[in-house]
């Protein structure tokens, strides 16, 4: 684990970047953490990223409006501001030694986690696993491979 460099009244402080989706696989490394003996004020940011469709799609492609595509977009924040509460009403319910905040991001999860881990300055990235197989890794990619394999600090990656 990276040294803690947080500190609250002069004693260091742990921070946590929890990435969810909303999956089973997230639920799991949520509950993961929940269950953890985590010193007390260790700072955990649940972090919720989403894809976006209209700033993709500047042109109508086969009849999709502008419209729809800020519908979806619309939706899939409230979806991840949906996720991010629930994960963190889990947590303060379950360890109520951790400060947790949320944070809802647009953008690819995988650049989104690592750009968001820098700017919290966390010491340990959590995300669950979905499980892949060789051929979905490679269509899909992994989310929580990239942000290991990029990642500047601890990176766990829980298992259902």
């Amino acid at each position: 684990m990276s040294q803690m460099r947080n500190e609250f009244n002069g004693e260091k402080r742990m921070k946590i970047l929890l990435a969810t989706d909303g999956s089973k696989y997230s639920k799991t490394a949520i509950n993961e953490i929940a269950n953890r003996p985590f010193p007390p004020k260790t700072e955990v940011c649940i972090l919720a990223a989403y894809e976006i469709t209209s700033i993709l799609n500047t042109l109508e492609p086969m009849g999709v409006s502008h419209e729809y595509n800020a519908k979806f977009d619309e939706n899939a924040f409230k979806n991840a501001e949906k996720n991010a509460k629930s994960a963190a009403e889990i947590l303060e319910n379950k360890n109520p030694n951790l400060l947790v905040t949320t944070k809802i991001v647009a953008g690819s999860p995988k650049s989104v986690i690592l750009n968001e881990a820098e700017k919290f300055k966390a010491d340990l990235i959590i995300v669950g696993s979905h499980g892949y197989g060789a051929i979905e890794r490679f269509v899909l990619g992994s989310v929580s491979h990239s942000v290991a394999l990029h990642a500047k600090c601890s990176v766990e990656i829980v298992r259902k």
